[in-house]
């Protein structure tokens, strides 16, 4: 499980593989401090550690990613040099700052408009049509890994403000229009729409 609440931001050191991807990535973290077989969560999407060594300051460590990920998510896109939000998962004791996530991705939105008002960022995101009924004015979703509140709806999008702070420590500063981003709705959310379905079934 993860908060949604990103701690650092790592870059795409290599890509290998063509059915199974194989990502290097390079973070602040030193190797050991990673275990092997360890879960993180990379713009959203929770990945498990497979291979781990030193590098600079910091470390890497390589993830691999199988076809239905990459069909799913964001990540067929990724290039090397890209850089890309990460969250480790949660420990006994741990600050739950964001929300509840899952790191399992439940669609693909994307940006129809990027504004800026005063110093914020406002995006406008229209996710997948079936996602629509999750999406809730001050409610959470997950954009990109990042815990957010919903901010407006309408029948097809929903809007963000970003505060200065989440634009420089995440990737969501970079973002313009047309970029697609990994959604994840907010799991309470999921749970009262299908509670609601059983309530509105006849007996």
């Amino acid at each position: 499980m993860f908060t949604g609440i990103v701690t650092a931001k790592g870059r795409i050191r290599s890509i290998t593989g063509n059915e199974v991807r194989r990502f290097d990535i390079e973070a602040p973290w030193k190797p050991d401090t990673i275990d092997m077989g360890a879960s993180i969560a990379h713009a959203g999407v929770c990945l498990t550690v497979v291979d781990k060594g030193e590098w600079g300051e910091g470390g890497w460590y390589t993830v691999e990613v199988s076809p239905e990920t990459l069909r799913l998510t964001t990540l067929s896109a990724w290039s090397e040099g890209g850089t890309v939000n990460l969250e480790r998962a949660l420990k006994m004791g741990d600050e739950l700052g964001g929300h509840l996530v899952t790191g399992h991705v439940d669609g693909v939105g994307r940006v129809v408009e990027r504004r800026e008002e005063g110093e914020w960022l406002v995006f406008t995101i229209e996710p997948p049509e079936n996602l629509n009924k999750f999406i809730a004015k001050k409610g959470s979703i997950t954009v990109d890994g990042v815990s957010l509140t919903v901010n407006e709806v309408t029948r097809t999008t929903f809007d963000l403000m970003i505060i200065p702070h989440t634009a420089e420590v995440t990737t969501l500063g970079a973002l313009q229009k047309d970029a697609r981003v990994n959604l994840e709705v907010d799991t309470m959310a999921r749970y009262a729409a299908r509670l609601n379905e059983f309530s509105e079934t006849p007996a």
